[in-house]
């Protein structure tokens, strides 16, 4: 009796229905991109200073230039390795007084500038920026900077519950009705986040669209692979997670035409609307019908992908990965001139990473090149540290690798999360693996921005730890190289050796159901 690969070997394994799914549901996965990394231009810190009442009138009647009004009203620079002092404090001093001169107006109050009072920002901020992001409207600076760390990690945390309890559904209730429920509620939540009056309601639709997104992007990713035949399971795997990086740069030209982080929101999330659609166009997994005994349904869908495919049947770990991709990517943000150029570049380089998973994975193995990828992506880390700033050319190749080794890394442990599970609990399995990367994201935030106010490169140091370490452990997990999806418990158990051909068996009575083709 044939086994689902079996069935796909004469359905066809990747032809004209896989294609189809492949290109509908890597839709998904470019479509994540903004909720997984939209913190980069969402809260965007632009240059600011304390607004001062009375400065502006002062500087409209001396004919100040910008600099000029820095340079006379704003608080100098800090000793090395502090923020500046402009940035959340202010002269005690009242701008609105005739005594005050066009030529250095201080002078008059006292002869050395470091004498005067310093007060907190009491009438809030003057950002220098075109356009707006979460930062300047709720002005999540100085006292309130840690607002902006609990933004990005409330997705994360939305990301790590909702990996449970939707892997439960997904594989009691089927990957499509997930799916769809997923999108839905993604969608509207993110419109609602578009338009939410103040922070705590847009933490609070944030943190849905977390619960939801990330199952919803693994579901898809879980779909596809399970659509497929053996020998095309790598390659649509990669690719799906090479659509994530088409997301990227997606999301750098529609954050540079909208600068807005409102328009933003909207304009990304609307895209999600859509794969509604999908209910008329995706079917339900059959390998998801046989573990849960709907053999009949099974048969159906599989003679659907035939009639689709021009055939016919014949009678008979996680937790590295995300805390190094999600830190490199905020680091952009933080370390280069321009924000858009610095994204894009960076995004670039996953391309060339994906193919180099897929020209090794099914040659070496998944544990070697998993290793190294982790320890390339540490590496990379540690030496951009100790890597003189004057050096621009190398610290640039430098972080091209690590971009390229931890891209490398993640886009291998979805693969290799998927390969380890039978299937009536791969989903789930899947999600939970998954929600020790959400960990990792809750924390990675405050790593990045937190521990840059201390040195710009410490943030770097613990990546670079992290990635050699789990380089290192990654070399104790089994090697799913041209191994099948394991339906069954025992099977797992049984990866490292060869099966036998009754333990192979998912039996399908295709002879036994009469459904026509046609």
């Amino acid at each position: 009796m044939p086994t689902v690969d079996d069935a796909l070997e004469h359905a066809g394994e990747f032809h004209f229905f896989q294609k189809q799914m492949f290109f509908l549901l890597s839709l998904l996965s470019v479509a994540f991109t903004p909720i997984y990394v939209g913190i980069v231009f969402l809260g965007f810190t632009p240059d600011h200073r304390c607004r001062s009442p009375g400065v502006a009138e002062l500087s409209l009647r001396c004919g100040w230039s910008p600099a000029e009004e820095l340079n006379y009203t704003v608080p100098g620079p800090g000793p090395a390795g502090e923020a500046s002092p402009g940035q959340c404090r202010r002269y005690e001093v009242d701008w609105n007084q005739s005594a005050l001169g066009c030529v250095d107006p201080l002078a008059s109050l006292a002869t050395n500038r470091s004498r005067l009072p310093l007060g907190p920002c009491r009438d809030g901020w003057v950002y220098e920026t075109p356009g707006s992001s979460i930062v300047t409207e709720f002005n999540l600076v100085c006292a309130n900077s840690w607002m902006l760390d609990l933004f990005q990690s409330s997705v994360n945390v939305g990301f790590f519950i909702g990996s449970v309890g939707i892997g439960y559904i997904a594989d009691r209730f089927g990957r499509k009705l997930c799916l769809l429920t997923t999108i839905l509620i993604n969608a509207v939540s993110g419109v609602l986040m578009a338009i939410s009056p103040t922070y705590t309601w847009m933490l609070i639709f944030r943190l849905i669209q977390g619960l939801v997104s990330k199952a919803g992007w693994l579901i898809g990713f879980i779909l596809i692979t399970e659509f497929v035949g053996l020998k095309y399971r790598r390659t649509v795997g990669i690719i799906y997670q090479a659509a994530f990086t088409v997301g990227l740069l997606v999301l750098t030209g529609v954050a540079y035409a909208l600068p807005h982080w409102r328009w933003l929101q909207f304009t990304v999330t609307l895209p999600n609307f859509c794969f509604l659609l999908y209910y008329w166009c995706i079917p339900e997994s059959p390998r998801w019908l046989i573990s849960q005994n709907k053999n009949a349904k099974a048969v159906r869908v599989i003679k659907h992908i035939a009639k689709k495919n021009g055939k016919s049947l014949p009678p008979s770990l996680q937790f590295t990965s995300s805390v190094l991709y999600q830190g490199l990517i905020m680091h952009v943000g933080l370390a280069g001139d321009n924000i858009y150029l610095d994204f894009f570049y960076s995004a670039l380089v996953e391309f060339p990473a994906a193919f180099l998973v897929i020209l090794t994975v099914d040659r070496i193995g998944r544990r070697y090149p998993w290793a190294v990828s982790n320890m390339v992506a540490g590496a990379a880390c540690l030496a951009s540290v100790f890597t003189p700033g004057d050096l621009q050319w190398l610290k640039i190749i430098i972080s091209c690798l690590g971009r390229m080794g931890i891209t490398m890394a993640f886009e291998i442990v979805c693969l290799v999360n998927a390969e380890l599970y039978p299937t009536f609990i791969r989903n789930l399995g899947v999600l939970v693996c998954s929600s020790m990367c959400d960990i990792g994201g809750v924390i990675t935030p405050f790593l990045v921005y937190r521990l840059t106010d201390i040195w710009l490169e410490l943030p770097l140091m613990v990546f670079a730890a992290v990635g050699l370490v789990a380089g290192g452990l990654v070399l104790l997990l089994p090697e799913t190289k041209g191994k099948a999806l394991p339906e069954t418990i025992e099977e797992v158990e049984n990866i490292q050796r060869p099966r036998k051909n009754k333990e192979k068996m998912i039996y399908l009575q295709v002879q036994e159901v009469d459904i026509p083709l046609n």
